[in-house]
């Protein structure tokens, strides 16, 4: 059980003098304390009845009515679960109450779903009013004499943390009943033990109100108020307002759960569309940020992404669907899921872009996106890139210079029957290139060009920090990047990619035509051994040798044109055989008399890794081979 102190900021207690409203900040507990006390006032046990008096009996009605309206408002304002039940809380203590505990369904429901058996409620969050020795000495002697006589180190909450309500006890009737009840009533006589445990003790006559929160289908929790034995007891129209203050707050609870669940499936459903994690091909560093619109729209048609391909280059995307709804990030799933395939094809970048246009048409009449498709070579040391109503991709160079790219616009994808077209850039090593969407550039306080050349602006400067002969990392200039992002220009979400192009050293290369004959083996193998012993690698010889045999032996088979041979020396050693056969080898158990059907089977064994890629003209089989230091 956890107490807090109530702080009472921003509302006026019952029955408060004008003169009041001016005091210090570290006196309102106190005074509300004090005004609370005599807000309702009560006779005294014993005394005669007084003569009633219509002009109090109205008075005190219409605070009720003030302080239900100030407290309604107060919880209201809460969003999440724990920012209601503490509107509850700090509502409720000390104005109508000295204590409350507010106990919640563990788990609770959320909408439709069955609640699971059994019925638990846990103890969410408990108030008590708390004075220190500096609030009370700051008080006036009348003004001490008006506070409630609450001694701090009595148990005015004494609860259990878990309670089982047992299907037909008396608290089980309580709940079910939803109507608040006075603690010395039969039932909640009963009742309150079960809730707060049989072994603890509660403030006698009407000096506690239990109350059942109901949400729009069931019994979510409960509410337990007390006042102290120096405090006016509750009345019979304590009741409404304590029915009152448990409706608005199970209604906002039963919303939270709701918003709650609705943020998490928007959270996971954005995670499983984005990149776990980016892949690090030969040749080029990447480096990613996604930023949601706003915590209340945490789902956008944003993406990114960055496809490896055969012949160690990579694909880069962005791409930006209308609309933060799910549907949007419906729509961006199957359009990435579709980019990733076509890239799997190895079609060209404005291809690419052709089919994901055909693609948004089935998808419905009015699916629009715009997306950005680039294409690095290492080893050429050139990027292909087309684009489809995307913002143009910045590249900044090692020296400090920032250009904007002059690629073609084009028309988003869904617009249908246009054509698309793909430039070829030199990719200079050491030099990055940013994608990224329009929500980086583009907001209500400036146009879409103004924000390109502030961010050509940004990686400029960036980059004269770092020298230049150095590039900055790519990890803080991202974040650099989006620190020029003001209060005002998260209207939509971002997706950025960066990536550095290192490039693949010609030297590093090898690269061979080979006839489709039963003497292309054996070349291979002469050509591949002097390659190795130029490049220092003796030692992985007979095994590379033995692989690459096996493989352009395969590769002859079923080749007609000549078979292409390529070494790649990075941090590892890769080797790549195509032919124009678009038929992909496949793994299988040779048996004990078969002459063939064994070269996959060691290239799985002795390679670390190795695979095969269809290409419009054929296949590439490749595999890469550790290299030792």
């Amino acid at each position: 059980m956890t107490e807090h102190p109530t702080s009472h900021e921003g509302r006026q207690p019952l029955a408060a003098r004008p003169q009041e409203r001016t005091r210090p900040r570290q006196r309102d507990a106190a005074v509300a304390a004090a005004a609370a006390a005599t807000a309702i006032p009560a006779p005294a046990m014993g005394s005669a009845p007084a003569a009633p008096d219509p002009q109090a009996a109205t008075r005190r009605e219409g605070d009720r009515l003030r302080f239900v309206g100030a407290a309604t408002r107060r919880i209201a304002r809460g969003i999440d679960l724990d920012e209601i039940v503490l509107g509850l809380c700090r509502a409720s203590v000390p104005t109508f109450s000295d204590a409350i505990l507010v106990y919640l369904r563990d788990p609770l429901p959320v909408g439709d779903e069955r609640p699971v058996n059994p019925f638990v409620l846990r103890l969410r969050r408990s108030d008590r009013l708390r004075l220190t020795d500096e609030e009370t000495e700051s008080l006036s002697e009348t003004e001490r004499l008006r506070l409630p006589a609450v001694d701090p180190h009595a148990d005015l909450m004494p609860a259990a943390e878990l309670c089982e309500v047992q299907a037909g006890s008396a608290l089980a009737e309580v709940l079910r009943g939803v109507r608040p009840v006075f603690g010395d009533s039969a039932a909640a006589r009963v009742a309150l033990p079960e809730l707060m445990g049989a072994d603890r003790t509660v403030p006698s006559g009407h000096r506690v109100i239990l109350a059942p929160l109901r949400g729009r289908r069931r019994v979510i929790g409960a509410a337990v108020f007390l006042r102290g034995a120096e405090r006016p007891a509750f009345e019979a129209n304590d009741l409404l307002v304590a029915a009152q203050l448990a409706t608005h707050t199970a209604l906002g609870i039963d919303k939270a759960v709701l918003y709650g669940r609705e943020a998490y499936i928007a959270d996971e459903l954005q995670r499983t569309m984005l990149p776990d994690s980016l892949p690090q091909p030969t040749g080029v560093k990447l480096a990613s940020r996604y930023l949601p619109a706003a915590e209340t729209a945490r789902v956008g048609g944003d993406w990114y992404d960055a496809i490896p391909l055969p012949g160690s280059r990579v694909a880069l995307v962005v791409g930006d669907v209308m609309g933060h709804s799910m549907t949007s990030a419906a729509i961006m799933g199957q359009l990435r899921t579709t980019a990733q395939t076509l890239a799997g094809l190895d079609l060209p970048p404005q291809e690419v872009l052709h089919h994901l246009d055909e693609q948004a048409q089935r998808l419905g009449s009015d699916r629009m996106a715009t997306c950005l498709y680039a294409v690095y070579d290492p080893v050429a040391h050139r990027i292909t890139v087309a684009n489809a109503g995307h913002p143009p991709p910045v590249l900044l160079h090692l020296g400090g210079r920032a250009e904007v790219l002059r690629v073609p616009p084009g028309a988003p994808i869904g617009v249908g029957g246009v054509d698309f077209e793909a430039v070829e850039l030199d990719a200079p090593a050491g030099a990055t290139l940013l994608l990224y969407t329009d929500g980086l550039v583009e907001s209500r306080l400036r146009d879409v060009w103004t924000g390109i050349e502030q961010l050509r602006e940004r990686l400029a400067t960036t980059a004269r920090l770092t020298g230049p002969d150095h590039s900055p990392p790519l990890e803080a200039l991202c974040d650099d990047v989006l620190d020029m992002l003001g209060p005002g220009d998260r209207d939509d979400d971002i997706a950025l990619l960066a990536a550095r192009f290192d490039g693949i050293a010609p030297s590093d290369v090898a690269y061979w035509f080979l006839e489709p004959d039963e003497s292309a083996p054996g070349r291979a193998r002469r050509l591949a051994r002097r390659a190795l012993g130029r490049w220092g690698l003796d030692d992985l010889s007979d095994s590379v040798e033995l692989l690459i045999s096996e493989v352009v032996t395969n590769a002859v088979r079923y080749a007609e044109r000549p078979v292409t041979l390529r070494l790649l020396r990075t941090d590892t050693l890769r080797c790549e055989v195509g032919d124009d056969s678009p038929q992909l080898p496949r793994q299988r158990r040779a048996k004990d008399m078969d002459e063939n059907g064994r070269g996959l089977f060691l290239v799985n064994r002795l390679a670390r890794r190795w695979g095969a890629t269809r290409l419009s003209t054929g296949k590439v089989v490749w595999f890469e081979m550790p290299v030792r230091g």
